[in-house]
Parts: structure tokens; C-alpha cells; sequence
């Protein structure tokens, strides 16, 4: 509980004192302070929703003016919501893996529920991504028992709790037309499907349509003011695309090239719209479309082979694409690349592989997050016990080559193993 907490703590406890102490139609405009409401409408309910039992914990953290407020009581009450939440992973998870053989089952909770990625953003840093990773995993899940309708409307719940899992739409809008959107009956199911998302995306943001909040609302969720690299680079193409210019602007002087003046600086720790000094500007538009076009092969190939071992897969690409070329993307982002690839580590040595290289570089960039000195060894030890623990369980789960080989030597072979052991 005394660990270092971000700025994401008050956040929280402000958007708390926002939906528990103004009316709707203020939610999305109140800026007492800095940190506004800027999730979708269903993550407000939800704030609203853990308010209520606030208001009887600790009543003082639900006034909009107490600025900073962090007493021991909401300190506890905050930490314990998170705790709380984080049973939608733990069950998501329970139920994901509920068909897999030992030791495979026991390896892929592990690998999900001890990542040292959640403990450190959300349970030190402070933030409900728990929570919601574990929508996406009961939707993962229900894509695998062939429960399509309930797997999209799971999705559209989650993209209404936290919008930037939209970039994982592309993947479900071809696995879905091509998996449930099928035989004699396609039409009536397209439009089963599409009443089925626009239904919940109407719950969430129809109350804020008839006080003509909705632009309002969009405002808020998509401020691309803030620029295309977080003020702390995420270790992503844009980070390198941002290093290169600034080594272009220092060492083209020097040869005799003049620059023009820019606005602001990438590292000035600040979050805002910056200038390259010497490459292109790049915009939101122009990202979209560089994540659009890395996700096209794996979106073919779903296309092709709409299985949902090849949709566990396609998800994982999406994230990746998304974090590798999105605008304006967080550090912790990278998590929602992890804990899906953790689901299908444990299905082959190559996979297991590109797992452990992938959460110990995603950890390791995560680490930067807790800059104090009391938990730098708590960190450190988080993400190297968990690298050891996953290298030695993922062996001992994936050490079959014959198996390996049964299991991708043909499609036929895919669909085995994951019928005989996986699930996935």
C-alpha cells in the first residue's frame, strides 16, 4: 500500500468524484482537474459503480476540488478495487484453459496471472488493465467454444470500457464473417451480428446522445493533441523513427545543412504535439494505415483458415502491429500483446520462444515506470524470477518435439493438437 503510485492514482479518484457527483451530461466537460474523463462511457459506469462504495468508505475522496486526495483509507480502497477487479482475469483465464491437458493448463495461468507486466502497471503504478485483459480473454475464450455472437458482444463491451482495443476490430470483423457469417442462414446472422454491436455500443453511448454530449464525448477519446510519441517513448517504430531525427538534427549542422525551427522537443517529458526537426511529419492518418497494412498478411490468412487457433494468433499479430505502429502509444500497451501470447505459448517451442523474448523485452521497457529507489529491487526481481519461472515451465510444457512436429506439419496436424491438448 505505501508503494509509489503514479498520476494514474488520482486519475482514477478523480474520475470517481466525476461520475459520482455531477450529472450525466457533465461528465465528459468537467475540468476542475487536468485529469478529465477520457474512456468510453461504460468504463464511467464502472467508476461510478465503485463510487457507491466509496461514498461509504472514505466520502472525502469523492469531493471534485480534493485535489490529490490519497488518505490511507482511499490509498486502501483504490488498491483493494483493483485487487477485486482483477477476478474477471482470473476467471477469464480459469475458463480459457479449463480444456487444456497438464502441465499446459497450469502453465498458461501461471504465465498470465504472475506477470510481472500487471503487478507492476497495475497494482504499483496504478491502473485496472486486469480488468479488462480479462474481457478480452472471455472473449478469446467464447471465440474458442465456437460461441461467436457472444464473443463479439463481449468484444463490444470492452471496446466501450477502453476504446484502443478497437484496433483488435479488424480481427474480429474477418474471423467473424468468415466463421459465423456462413451458410444458408448468413444474412439472418450478419444482422444478428450487427444489432448485436450496435446494441451495446447504444447503451454506452446513448445516454450521452440526447443531451447532444456525443461529440463531446468523441472529443475526449481521441485527443490527438497529445502527439504521436507518449512523453515516455514506447518502444516501438516511433520511438527509432524519433531517435533517428534526433540524431539527424545534431549531426546535419555540422556538415552545413540548416533546420527549421520546431515547436517543441520529443524528450522534453511533456505530452503535446512535437515537430520532426529533419524527417516527415507523421500523422494520425498515416499511422492507421501503417497499422492497417502490418496486420494484412495475418488478416489473410484468418481470411483463408477462419480456425480459432489461427484467431488466437491473428489477435496477438493485431496487438503487436497496433503497439509496433500506433499513434500515440503507451509503455503498457505492450500487455495487451503478452497475455493473450501467453495463452498459446504453451503450444509449441516456437511459440513458447517468441514469448519469452517478447514479455522479457516488454517487461524490461516497463521497468522505467518505477523510478523511486524502494522499488528498484522489487522490480528487478519481478521480471527476472518470472523470465526464469517461464523459461523453465514453458521447457518442460513444450519439450515434445514429436508432438511440435504432429501438431504443424499440416493443418490437419494444428487441428489435432489443439482439439487432443490445447483448446486453443
Amino acid at each position: 500500500m505505501p508503494a509509489y503510485r503514479s498520476t494514474d492514482f488520482e486519475v482514477h479518484r478523480n474520475w470517481l468524484a466525476i461520475t459520482s457527483g455531477l450529472p450525466l451530461d457533465q461528465w465528459y466537460t468537467e475540468a476542475t482537474s487536468e485529469w478529465t474523463l477520457d474512456y468510453p462511457p461504460l468504463f464511467a459506469w464502472f467508476e461510478w459503480l465503485l463510487a457507491q462504495a466509496a461514498r461509504w468508505w472514505e466520502p472525502a475522496m469523492l469531493q471534485i476540488h480534493n485535489l490529490n486526495y490519497a488518505s490511507p483509507a482511499a490509498v486502501l480502497f483504490q488498491r483493494g478495487s483493483v485487487i477485486l477487479t482483477d477476478l474477471v482475469l482470473v476467471t477469464a483465464v480459469h475458463w480459457a484453459t479449463r480444456k487444456m491437458r497438464q502441465p499446459a493448463r497450469s502453465t498458461a495461468m501461471f504465465l498470465v496471472l504472475a506477470s510481472p507486466g500487471l503487478l507492476i502497471v497495475d497494482h504499483i503504478h496504478f491502473q485496472y488493465n486486469g480488468m479488462l485483459l480479462g474481457l478480452l480473454v472471455w472473449s478469446l475464450a467464447l471465440v474458442r467454444e465456437g460461441r461467436d455472437l457472444a464473443a463479439a458482444c463481449m468484444f463490444a463491451v470492452l471496446v466501450n470500457m477502453k476504446h484502443l482495443f478497437a484496433s483488435l476490430g479488424p480481427v474480429y470483423v474477418v474471423y467473424l464473417l468468415r466463421h459465423y457469417c456462413r451458410g444458408p442462414a448468413a444474412l439472418r446472422k450478419f444482422a444478428t451480428l450487427a444489432l448485436t454491436v450496435v446494441g451495446v455500443t447504444a447503451l454506452s453511448f446513448g445516454p450521452f446522445v440526447v443531451p447532444g454530449q456525443l461529440m463531446v464525448v468523441l472529443q475526449r477519446l481521441f485527443p490527438f493533441g497529445r502527439g504521436l510519441c507518449h512523453a515516455y517513448w514506447a518502444a516501438n517504430f516511433w520511438a527509432l523513427y524519433s531517435f533517428a531525427d534526433k540524431a539527424l538534427a545534431a549531426l546535419l549542422p555540422r556538415r552545413g545543412f540548416p533546420l527549421r525551427a520546431i515547436r517543441a522537443s520529443m524528450t522534453g517529458g511533456l505530452v503535446g504535439v512535437a515537430e520532426f526537426a529533419v524527417l516527415p511529419q507523421v500523422s494520425p492518418p498515416a499511422t492507421l494505415c501503417c497499422v492497417l497494412a502490418s496486420m494484412l498478411p495475418c488478416l489473410l490468412h484468418l481470411w483463408r483458415q477462419p480456425h480459432p487457433h489461427n484467431f488466437l494468433n491473428a489477435i496477438c499479430t493485431a496487438s503487436l502491429c497496433s503497439f509496433v505502429f500506433g499513434y500515440h502509444v503507451h509503455e503498457k500497451a505492450i500487455l495487451s500483446v503478452t497475455v493473450p501470447l501467453a495463452l498459446g505459448a504453451v503450444e509449441s517451442r516456437r511459440q513458447a520462444g517468441d514469448y519469452l523474448l517478447l514479455s522479457a523485452a516488454g517487461h524490461a521497457a516497463l521497468l522505467p515506470l518505477l523510478f523511486t529507489a524502494q522499488e528498484y529491487p522489487i522490480k528487478i526481481l519481478l521480471v527476472a524470477v518470472y523470465t526464469a519461472l517461464a523459461f523453465m515451465v514453458l521447457d518442460g510444457t513444450t519439450s515434445n518435439p514429436k508432438r511440435d512436429s504432429e501438431q504443424h506439419s499440416t493443418p490437419a496436424g494444428q487441428l489435432a493438437g489443439e482439439r487432443r491438448s490445447l483448446g486453443f
